[in-house]
């Protein structure tokens, strides 16, 4: 078995000549502790010497991220043909398994084994000093960590820092300096405030024109639309600005001259923000853009404490005075704080801001975490949240929209059922109905054609027959029924009074049991026996008063 050792000065190949004695890892220190022991278990074999110091730079940053160099594969495929190799880094052993097809071993054992010979270094590698490894060890440390911060992800966002907090100070003094031009040449030119609201067209202006008597002999076609050229020139000759000298324009073009070259340079600058942005964070820049991303990493100090930081604090990132103000009155606490800027929440509705605020800075703290911690830089991830909270937004506002439109609860209402209408048209299955002008009739006025059985013409008179005739039949009816009901008594049946009286008494008594359900038991049986003896009595002298009054009907 060998064993690989990694020495700034090169690679070192160690043979084992008793590999029993790693079945032992308690023992084994024992057996580094002189170095005549030592010589006893390992024996150097061969050893692969760097060239320059940006060789062993490139061997050990490839040994950090677990890969192995081109120097170091050639001198493994040499020396370790058939041969099981002990290493200290397990990533590092897997790789060389695959690439190199060859057996690598990482254990307790192993560790304890590489421990041994880091301590007797000098003594078993032949020609390499102690005095000469301290220097080589420290040059190559020195080497490193010069790389890894050239390289390094988190110092990289202080650019955009710096950047972001230049590009608000030039904000500032352009905003001071427009309107110190303005507030100056006022005095001598006050209606071209009015006429030019850019700053940098009024400013270009001021220094083109100087006095205002100049502006009717000038062309400003470059700088402004023809319209307000038009009214620039009107407003020149009748101004009521007062004279300036000379020496007064020459300092307010001067002015003039300091706002454009400021302007340009803030142009630049955003340029400059917006690459680099797009550069180290890609995935926050597709969801709220560059000077929102950018304020976002400023304020949070740097991308990789951004990253730390969970949604939540995202979304109040910047409000921290309104969050303690709130929770000191036991007030509402704030919706939003930098990333109220970004174009997502800027397009939604007052009433959905809130909400869109919270999505947005959840999707942002994974971008965040994404882009300062993951190996692709590409913003595949921020522009599919970013669609998916684009139709979250449509979502909701169609909800508000349904909430309006329809019913309390956000659906529409329900349309009145109609069988005649058909689906998916306005149009009608059957024709709609028209009005009937036949079906006219004059009171008094009848036609020959009308006074036929076959075709009548209806008309209030022949209503009002109808309704007699009616009234005749009911009462034919009833003196029928009359003459049945005598017939029956003289066969000894059931009358038809009786019959209903009986009717009657099922209705009491169904009334009578829905009190006794409620609890009156008692009572309801009472009612129902004096109801009963009162009933019988009065039937007994109304029959034969009936029957005597049906018999001489009969009779006559």
């Amino acid at each position: 078995m060998l064993v690989l050792f990694e020495t700034p000065a090169g690679f070192a190949l160690f043979k084992v000549l008793n590999e029993g004695k790693l079945s032992k890892v308690e023992d084994l220190w024992n057996d580094f502790s002189s170095v005549d022991s030592a010589r006893q278990v390992v024996k150097l074999k061969a050893f692969s010497k760097f060239e320059n110091t940006s060789e062993a730079l490139e061997a050990a940053t490839l040994l950090i991220e677990g890969k192995a160099s081109k120097g170091l594969r050639k001198f493994l495929r040499v020396h370790c043909e058939n041969e099981t190799l002990a290493v200290a880094d397990s990533k590092l052993g897997n790789l060389i398994k695959e690439k190199l097809k060859i057996d690598c071993l990482h254990n307790n054992a192993v560790m304890e084994l590489i421990r041994g010979v880091r301590n007797h270094l000098a003594e078993l590698i032949s020609g390499l000093a102690v005095q000469d490894m301290a220097p080589m060890s420290l040059g190559l440390s020195h080497s490193l960590s010069r790389y890894k911060l050239k390289f390094s992800a988190d110092k990289v966002d202080t650019m955009i820092v710096q950047a972001i907090g230049l590009l608000d100070d030039l904000d500032k003094e352009l905003n001071t300096y427009a309107m110190r031009v303005r507030e100056w040449y006022g005095w001598h030119f006050p209606e071209l405030t009015k006429i030019i609201q850019d700053n940098i067209h009024y400013a270009k202006s001021v220094k083109l024109m100087g006095d205002r008597i100049n502006a009717a002999a000038l062309d400003f076609s470059e700088i402004l639309p023809e319209e307000v050229e038009a009214q620039l020139k009107e407003a020149s000759v009748i101004s009521m600005g007062t004279e300036i000298g000379e020496l007064d324009l020459a300092n307010i073009r001067e002015l003039c001259d300091q706002v454009l070259s400021l302007s340009e340079y803030r142009a630049q600058l955003f340029d400059y923000l917006k690459s680099r942005m797009n550069t180290i964070a890609p995935n926050l820049t597709a969801l709220v853009g560059e000077l929102v991303g950018a304020r976002l990493i400023a304020h949070g100090g740097s991308l990789m404490n951004l990253a730390k930081q969970p949604g939540s604090t995202v979304q109040i990132l910047g409000a921290e005075k309104a969050l303690f103000r709130a929770l000191k009155t036991k007030h509402a606490t704030p919706k939003y704080g930098l990333i109220y800027h970004a174009s997502l929440i800027g397009q939604a509705a007052p009433k959905l801001k809130g909400k869109i605020s919270r999505s947005l800075a959840a999707k942002a703290a994974l971008a965040i975490r994404c882009d300062a911690l993951g190996d692709p830089q590409d913003n595949s991830m921020g522009l599919e949240n970013r669609l998916k909270l684009e139709a979250r937004l449509r979502s909701l506002e169609g909800k508000e929209l349904g909430r309006f439109a329809g019913s309390a609860k956000g659906k529409p209402l329900i349309e009145s059922y109609d069988k005649d209408k058909k689906k998916g048209s306005g149009g009608l299955i059957t024709p709609a109905k028209t009005y009937n002008p036949s079906a006219d009739s004059v009171i008094g006025q009848l036609t020959n054609s009308a006074m036929d059985e076959d075709t009548p013409v209806p008309s209030i008179t022949d209503k009002k027959k109808e309704k007699k005739e009616k009234k005749e039949k009911k009462k034919k009816g009833e003196e029928t029924n009359e003459e049945d009901a005598t017939v029956q008594a003289d066969g000894e049946e059931p009358e038809p009074e009786v019959v209903k009286k009986e009717k009657k008494k099922k209705k009491k008594d169904s009334a009578d049991n829905a009190e006794v359900q409620n609890g009156n038991n008692l009572d309801a049986g009472e009612k129902k026996k004096k109801r009963k003896k009162h009933a019988e009595p009065e039937e007994s002298p109304e029959l034969p008063s009936k029957k005597k009054g049906k018999k001489k009907k009969n009779e006559s």
